[in-house]
């Protein structure tokens, strides 16, 4: 072999080790992602990666049906009614949530934003609700449910079969004209142990005094873009940042008998500015069905500023007969979403650059026993769910991360492992046997391409 041959060969050999160390590093930096959240940029949101397109119908015998625990995407213009429809047994509760996304930089007014009702086929009303924008008058994701709730002596809705969905969108002629993205989900609650007598009327009291300033060391912990991107908490203090247009979600596992407290606090800006910007920054809470529970605003003027969810009440069953929107969103366990807005009007004042934030977590009391037959699905917090929240993943982590799919961490499947490792057993044995003067195999093999 000429000294050009040679050092040809050893040049490929070179150019095959560095191929095997990045694809041993690319699988290595997968591996640990599940353990990390990153949200998109201002103005983006994050919807399911598993919902199905679909459109709503202006009439209700055209509606598409949504499927039971299915996440949906679909659109809204200005004024526009549309229908959606759904199956309901004649036992169990049931909730859609619609989420409505606004474009990025979209101008929206006092007043705008959504009604969700749901509906029997002759129009008769089983319950509505509505989101908007309120004093917060900037885009960013707002979510609005109904539900059916089956009681002893109800006189509508309560017999199984089809129902219709209605999304109606409410936006002032000063508002953008551009539709709104809608994630749309149907759930139905647990059956009840049977022979569970279950209380029929509000709680008369619940603790209602605000919690005490949490004195524990700050933690980093980024959110996600949207619902499933939220990223885990568990109590404590944790510290993320947030860009002018942008929303960042959370998620906090809150169960039977227990009471949820939160606050954001912003911080100060570096900037020489101190001008005034009114509701500068919202912290919404919804619940499991993705409803909303409460939020609050904070107005802002480059100093420390901070804002906290009103007091509310134990997780209970009872809540759900409680006329007041808040105490009855707190009507089951489950996962409940934190969300941190931050208005676009800082940009032109305070600069585009994220500002700090720290959110401050409670979930008090002990768990209580769930009245549910079975698995409650997402009207449960399980030990697996208090670990994800230690670990602080978001739901696709979390499942990635399980004791079946530890190999396919990171979107990496298992047969993907399996073919990388196996190219790189079979490249270290090529270089082994060309160091010896012979192909590995046994016959003549041309040099490897590359991967």
């Amino acid at each position: 072999m000429s000294e050009d041959d040679e050092g040809k060969r050893v040049n490929r050999q070179r150019n095959r080790g560095r191929v095997t160390a990045a694809a041993l590093a690319a699988m290595c930096a997968a591996a640990v992602l599940p353990g990390q959240a990153h949200a998109a940029g201002p103005g983006v949101y994050a919807f399911d990666p598993d919902a199905k397109n679909v459109q709503g119908a202006a009439t209700n015998v055209e509606a598409s049906t949504l499927d039971e625990g299915v996440p949906y995407r679909s659109s809204i213009e200005p004024g526009e009614k549309l229908y959606y429809r759904v199956t309901l047994d004649d036992a169990s509760a049931a909730y859609v949530s619609a989420v409505a996304v606004p474009g990025d930089g979209g101008a929206v007014a006092y007043g705008d934003g959504i009604t969700v009702s749901l509906r029997e086929t002759d129009d008769t009303q089983c319950d509505s609700g509505q989101a908007n924008f309120g004093s917060g008058a900037y885009a960013r994701p707002i979510t609005a449910y109904a539900s059916r709730t089956v009681e002893e002596g109800g006189s509508t809705c309560q017999e199984g079969g089809p129902y219709d969905v209605l999304v109606e969108r409410e936006s002032k002629d000063t508002s953008s004209p551009e539709a709104w993205n809608l994630e749309l989900r149907f759930l139905q609650e647990p059956k009840l142990r049977s022979g569970t007598s279950m209380p029929t009327e509000a709680p008369e009291s619940w603790p209602s005094a605000s919690a005490k300033p949490l004195t524990g060391k700050q933690q980093k912990r980024s959110g996600g873009a949207g619902f499933s991107e939220a990223t885990s908490l568990e109590n404590g203090r944790w510290q993320d940042t947030v860009a002018p247009g942008q929303t960042r979600f959370y998620r906090v596992p809150v169960d039977w008998g227990q009471q949820l407290y939160a606050s954001a606090g912003l911080s100060n800006s570096t900037s020489a500015t101190k001008e005034f910007v009114g509701s500068a920054l919202t912290l919404s809470l919804a619940n499991p069905a993705q409803g909303l529970v409460s939020d609050a605003t904070l107005s802002y003027s480059g100093g420390p500023a901070s804002a906290s969810l009103r007091p509310l009440p134990p997780v209970a069953y009872r809540n759900r007969f409680d006329p007041s929107s808040q105490v009855s969103a707190m009507r089951f366990a489950g996962w409940y979403y934190l969300s941190v807005s931050l208005s676009p009007k800082l940009k032109e004042t305070y600069g585009a650059e994220p500002i700090p934030f720290e959110l401050s977590v409670q979930v008090k009391n002990q768990a209580e026993e769930s009245p549910y037959e079975g698995d409650a699905g997402v009207f449960g917090v399980t030990d697996q769910d208090r670990e994800v929240a230690r670990k602080g993943q978001n739901a696709e982590q979390a499942a990635k991360s399980g004791p079946m799919t530890v190999v396919a961490a990171a979107g990496i499947g298992t047969g993907s492992v399996l073919v990388l490792g196996l190219g790189v057993w079979t490249l270290l044995a090529r270089r082994r046997a060309s160091a010896a003067g012979h192909p590995a195999g046994g016959g003549h093999q041309p040099p490897a391409q590359g991967w």
